[in-house]
C-alpha cells in the first residue's frame, strides 16, 4: 500500500464519502499523514463546536477496510497544543462513525529505560493543563459525568503492544503496561514551551513515565463520544530531568521526530491490519456505546432545545427534542 503525495492528486479527491469509517488516527507533531494507506476521499466537516485542525482523509486498506486520519495541530502545523480544537476533531470523528482512534504524539521520557526514539503505550494519565482548555460537549444546563479511572483502552493498549518488532533502529523499544509490568503515566502540561528543570524532576518522582501536550482534554473528549481511544507516544527526548545533560531543544527534538515518523507508518500498518477485524467482529469499539446515555444528571425535559440539538450531533435519537 502506498499513499499519492502528489498534491494535484490530493486536491482532486472526493470530497463525499458514503461508507462506514470506524478507525480513527490523530498524527501529531512529525506524522502529517500515513504513508501505509491509499487516499480515496477528503472531507471538510464542520460541527457545532467549530471545524476540525485540518480536512479528514479517508484512505483504504488492500482488503477494502475504511481509516480516517487527521492532524491534530493542522497539516502545516499552525496549532498550539493549548489551541487544537479538539471538540471538533473527536466530533467529527464521531460524526463520520468512527469507533475506536489511535493517537500519536511526541513525547519526552522521564525515565531513563525510555530512551528517545522508543514508543510508549501509556495507561494512566496526570493532568497539569492550567484549565483554559475546555475538555467536555456539555455545558451548564446539561451536566454529564463521564467515568475515567481507566483514561485509554486497555483492549487497544494490550493489542499494541504485540507490535514492538515492527519498529525499526538500534535499540528501539516498545514499551507498555503489558511488556513492563506496570503502569505507564504520560504527564499532560500546558507548553509551549518545555519543562523546568525542577518540574521535570517532579514529574519523574510522581511516577510519570513521559509528558506530551496533548493527551487532553483529546482522550476525554473521545470517552464522553463513547469512543475507544489509546494514545502511542514517541519518545524525541530525556526532558529536562538529567543533571548531566544539556536541557531539551528543538533540535533534538525534530532529528529524533522523523526517525519516529517512519516507525510510526510501521507500526501503523500492522495496527491496521489487526485492528480491521477486531472492530468488525465488535471486539473493539463497543464497550463504550450507550454509556453518555445515563451518565446525563440533567432531566432532558429541562434542557434548552439549541444544547439538545447539538449533542445529537453526537448521540442522535439518545434524547428527546420535544
Amino acid at each position: 500500500m502506498s499513499i499519492h503525495r502528489d498534491p494535484l492528486i490530493q486536491q482532486s479527491l472526493p470530497t463525499e464519502f458514503n461508507e462506514p469509517v470506524h478507525l480513527g488516527i490523530i498524527g501529531g507533531t512529525g506524522l502529517y499523514q500515513l504513508s501505509s494507506l491509499t487516499p480515496v476521499a477528503k472531507l471538510t466537516l464542520h460541527t457545532p463546536w467549530g471545524s476540525p485542525s485540518s480536512s479528514i482523509t479517508i484512505s483504504k486498506t488492500s482488503t477494502g477496510f475504511n481509516v480516517a486520519f487527521l492532524a491534530r495541530h493542522g497539516v502545516h502545523h499552525d496549532y498550539l497544543p493549548s489551541e487544537v480544537p479538539n471538540l471538533a476533531n473527536i466530533a467529527a470523528f464521531k460524526k463520520i462513525g468512527v469507533k475506536a482512534i489511535i493517537a500519536f504524539s511526541a513525547v519526552g521520557s522521564l525515565q531513563q529505560d525510555i530512551k528517545p526514539r522508543d514508543f510508549v503505550i501509556p495507561n494512566q494519565i496526570i493532568d497539569r493543563t492550567k484549565g483554559i482548555r475546555r475538555a467536555t460537549f456539555f455545558e451548564k444546563g446539561f451536566v454529564a459525568h463521564a467515568g475515567f479511572g481507566e483514561p485509554f483502552d486497555l483492549k487497544l493498549n494490550k493489542i499494541i503492544s504485540k507490535f514492538g518488532d515492527s519498529l525499526e533502529g538500534d535499540n528501539v523499544k516498545l514499551h507498555s503496561k503489558f511488556l513492563d509490568n506496570k503502569d505507564l503515566t504520560v504527564i499532560c502540561m500546558e507548553g509551549p514551551q518545555f519543562s523546568t528543570r525542577a518540574e521535570s524532576k517532579l514529574y519523574q518522582s510522581w511516577g510519570g513515565s513521559v509528558i506530551n501536550m496533548s493527551v487532553l482534554p483529546e482522550a476525554k473528549l473521545a470517552r464522553e463520544a463513547e469512543i475507544s481511544y489509546q494514545m502511542i507516544c514517541m519518545s524525541t527526548d530525556y526532558d529536562a530531568w538529567r543533571d548531566d545533560d544539556e536541557p531539551v531543544t528543538v533540535e533534538t527534538v525534530v532529528g529524533n521526530l522523523k526517525a519516529n515518523s517512519s516507525n510510526a507508518n510501521n507500526i501503523a500498518i500492522k495496527i491496521i491490519e489487526h485492528l480491521e477485524k477486531e472492530i468488525i467482529d465488535g471486539n473493539i469499539g463497543k464497550d463504550l456505546k450507550e454509556s453518555m446515555k445515563v451518565s446525563v444528571s440533567t432531566n432532558p425535559k429541562g434542557v434548552k432545545k439549541e444544547l439538545l440539538e447539538k449533542m445529537h450531533y453526537l448521540f442522535p435519537g439518545y434524547w428527546p427534542l420535544d
